[in-house]
């Protein structure tokens, strides 16, 4: 490994058990049933965990990151989507008006671009980045599609981009991706990763014929047994069958998690990156939100085997980041709840647990009620394409 991929896997470390602990006291005194806001409580504890404090800070502002890489593999027959709708649909977020866009505005989360591997020349833009490791892998089946140094350059993409937008003020990462072709070196990761069969975890991705499904499931039998890539050996199993988004996004969420910042996972491409991560540093789950089930079968044996339940399942399979930008309001509730809610003393409610209650406390305190930290409830929208 590279000495800032070293650094940023030592600085990974266990979730805090006393922060977690008094957030799931917290929980307790709030003025509900104990339990009654079911896997937001959860959610808000593991939140305390990776923060080391209670209650958590808020997850706004939120800022999605786009990686766009294109894939060898696509010569392969595996899509009939062109390859050059990648760098087509690059334009499109850089102009602020892809879907990921869109529902970025509407939750206020800034969207940046990362050219790292777009198979060509992209014009400049202040809303583009142009980390570009080479353009496009190289085809899986017929050699590894990447070298290991250009997976771990890739990575550090993602490390740099993480740096610098959590440098410029946001408190969550939110992973969006871009490259034609990529749901197949997607289950070919989690075929690798979690010993599933690769008929079992790949999908229709854009939306194939029957035909066209069972030669991707073939061409990713025909990458893994030219290969056999080991899951011991993580960098090796993406240089061998995953894309340069794909280590980009790894990188992403190993800095999330070593400056213990949670980061929202997409669909399958962000869930497949998601377990070279896990695989690389174990504690890095404890930084990752789902926050949605793509319908791509990959997606859900990813999140089984990193033991993640997603927050939304609403039948998308577009990427982008846009599953994971939907999710935000839900993650930010949850950690609103442990801010603004009222316990049973504060609120002079009584307790079911206790059959009391303290009338006299001061009903209005600021822990409890109000906005957080400056964060007001309803806070207006930023800029939808914003490169910090």
């Amino acid at each position: 490994m590279s000495e800032l991929l070293d650094r940023t896997v030592v600085a990974i470390g266990p979730p805090d058990e006393g922060a977690m602990a008094q957030a799931r006291e917290l929980q307790g005194r709030l003025t509900k049933p104990a339990g009654s806001l079911g896997r937001l409580e959860e959610l808000s504890i593991r939140l305390a965990g990776l923060a080391r404090t209670c209650p958590p800070p808020p997850v706004d502002p939120a800022a999605v990151a786009v990686f766009a890489g294109d894939h060898g593999v696509h010569a392969q027959g595996v899509t009939p989507w062109p390859r050059e709708v990648t760098a087509q649909m690059v334009h499109n977020f850089v102009t602020g008006g892809a879907v990921v866009n869109a529902f970025a505005r509407q939750v206020g989360a800034s969207v940046t671009v990362v050219d790292v591997g777009v198979a060509v020349e992209l014009p400049p833009s202040p809303h583009l980045l142009d980390r570009k490791v080479r353009e496009g892998t190289r085809d899986m089946t017929v050699e590894t599609a990447m070298t290991r140094d250009e997976a771990i350059r890739a990575i550090e993409v993602g490390i740099e981009v993480a740096d610098r937008l959590l440098d410029a003020g946001a408190h969550t990462l939110i992973t969006g991706d871009m490259g034609i072709a990529n749901t197949t070196p997607s289950a070919a990761l989690i075929a690798a990763f979690t010993g599933a069969d690769p008929g079992v975890v790949t999908g229709l991705g854009t939306g194939i014929d029957s035909e066209t499904h069972h030669r991707k499931v073939e061409v990713i039998r025909a990458a893994l047994a030219l290969h056999r890539p080991s899951p011991q050996d993580p960098i090796g199993v993406l240089a061998c069958v995953g894309g340069l988004e794909h280590a980009a996004i790894t990188g992403f969420i190993l800095r999330a998690a070593a400056r213990r910042h949670p980061v929202i996972l997409d669909g399958v491409i962000a869930c497949s990156a998601a377990l070279v991560a896990a695989a690389i540093a174990p504690e890095s789950v404890t930084a990752m939100v789902a926050g949605h089930l793509s319908v791509e079968p990959g997606a859900a044996a990813a999140l089984a085997h990193l033991d993640l339940s997603p927050l939304l399942d609403l039948g998308l399979r577009l990427g982008e980041g846009t599953g994971a930008v939907l999710a935000l309001p839900i993650v930010a509730s949850a950690v609103r709840a442990l801010h603004e809610v009222a316990t049973f003393d504060t609120a002079g409610v009584t307790d079911a647990a206790h059959g009391d209650a303290s009338p006299d406390q001061d009903r209005r305190n600021s822990s409890r009620v109000g906005p957080m930290d400056g964060h007001p409830v309803g806070a207006g929208p930023v800029d939808v394409v914003n490169e910090p």
